[in-house]
């Protein structure tokens, strides 16, 4: 199996990860019978840590959709090669520091970190190209 689709699988196993620490903050500040509700009408906005894990998780739902094809094509194309794998890795291991550092409210890094997980998946990307 390609390396490329090993960091993939790891990363599915990050944005479940995210999906779980963004639903159990946000069940923290609005409560279990509104997470239990049908959720009609607007909520308060997320505040703290579950509105910076809310918006993460968004943002790796942003990403995450392009990495996934770039890598799936390059494993369908026979394309991998180390710099694809690199990529994959890079994308991986930036998305899992960018998680903390969105959670503790850290810019500047936090955005250095997400160029890097672009970055990654730019070079899974330049295996098709």
């Amino acid at each position: 199996m390609p390396a490329d689709i090993q960091w993939l699988g790891w990363s599915i196993l990050l944005g479940v990860a995210q999906l779980f620490i963004a639903a159990a903050l946000m069940t923290q500040q609005r409560g279990m019978k509104w997470n239990a509700s049908a959720r009609d009408g607007d909520p308060p906005p997320l505040t703290g840590a579950a509105g910076r894990a809310d918006r993460a998780m968004r943002n790796f739902l942003e990403t995450f959709p392009f990495f996934a094809a770039a890598v799936l094509a390059v494993a369908v194309t026979g394309s991998s090669t180390a710099m694809t794998a690199l990529g994959a890795a890079l994308y991986f291991w930036a998305r899992l520091v960018y998680v903390p550092l969105y959670l503790a409210g850290i810019p500047y890094l936090r955005s250095l970190v997400w160029a890097v997980s672009l970055l990654g998946m730019l070079l899974v990307l330049a295996g098709l190209l």
